[in-house]
């Protein structure tokens, strides 16, 4: 009787490795795909129509007669250049990144030092502390900050007060309303920069330190020569996630103060939100792209400079 072995058996019999990574490829796409498909409809399919329909003249009452529209070209771009809102606007974002950002890097960085080192006894809880803004709901803190900073019976003036200091009506004047949306916003928004921080200061080798201790290097000197450079990558990280946040900020002169006192605290994002409302939708589109090139550029600047060097 004949005996078959393995090196006879029939072609068609045979699984090779090839096989067996097509059918794994095919079992992934196959549990990627209502994903794909969603991400596909509901999140590139606006992206791109979006783009499209800031070259048109979409408002809302064409919605209906989508066969209305207009093509014009860069008219809603060139007409962002003329818009005397939208520069202030820009004016008031770029006033809230530039001071916001720093603000809020610099208190998260110096209250995670302190945890790190200063700290030693309920850390957890002072951890938990400084985030919990981050995770509570930004009305709740609205409200908070709006009773903090009246003018009348507020916290702030109160203790302003018993120094003598008659403080401002924080939220209606034009100097201070944006400086206590920045303040607001630092306070809220650090949290997350603390537990980042802290993680990336727990990778700088204790011996490092130990040793510029002993070569004679000061607290600072260790900390600007050491822990700043060693920590490059988490600031570089910390810094493009708040400014791409602070470039979009949106929700704090919404609830606290409506754009005012005289556009001093209307936002690119917020002035987008209000043409949109009015239905002049192809020029929200506009705004909300030169957002996005703006936040790139920044991106890129951000890389550039915090970024490895060669």
């Amino acid at each position: 009787m004949a005996t078959v072995t393995a090196g006879n058996m029939p072609a068609t019999r045979r699984r090779g490795p090839g096989g067996a990574r097509r059918r794994e490829a095919m079992a992934g796409y196959a549990f990627a795909l209502p994903f794909l498909a969603l991400f596909l409809v509901f999140t590139v399919g606006p992206v791109i129509a979006s783009f499209g329909m800031s070259f048109t003249d979409l408002r809302s009452a064409d919605v209906s007669n989508p066969l209305a529209v207009n093509g014009v070209g860069l008219a809603n771009y060139s007409k962002l250049m003329n818009d005397e809102s939208f520069r202030q606007a820009a004016i008031n974002t770029a006033y809230f990144v530039v001071v916001g950002v720093p603000l809020t890097m610099g208190l998260a960085l110096a209250v995670a030092v302190g945890l790190n080192s200063g700290i030693t006894r309920f850390k957890t809880f002072f951890r938990i502390g400084y985030y919990l803004p981050v995770v509570t709901s930004v009305v709740a803190i609205a409200v908070v900050w709006r009773f903090l900073l009246e003018p009348d019976s507020g916290l702030v003036n109160t203790l302003l007060g018993y120094v003598g200091i008659h403080g401002p009506s924080w939220l209606k004047d034009t100097t201070w309303a944006m400086p206590s949306l920045i303040v607001m916003s630092a306070w809220r928004n650090m949290g997350s920069l603390v537990i980042i921080f802290l993680a990336g200061l727990q990778t700088v080798p204790k011996e490092m330190h130990e040793a510029a201790a002993i070569d004679g290097a000061g607290a600072w000197g260790r900390f600007r020569h050491i822990t700043l450079p060693m920590l490059r990558p988490t600031l570089l990280f910390g810094g493009v996630i708040m400014g791409i946040g602070y470039l979009q900020f949106f929700e704090e002169p919404f609830v606290m103060t409506r754009g005012g006192p005289l556009d001093k605290t209307l936002s690119v994002a917020y002035y987008a939100y209000n043409q949109f409302g009015f239905g002049n939708y192809s020029y929200a589109a506009a705004m909300a792209y030169v957002l996005f090139i703006v936040i790139a550029l920044v991106t890129l600047v951000q890389f550039k400079w915090l970024g490895e060097k060669d």
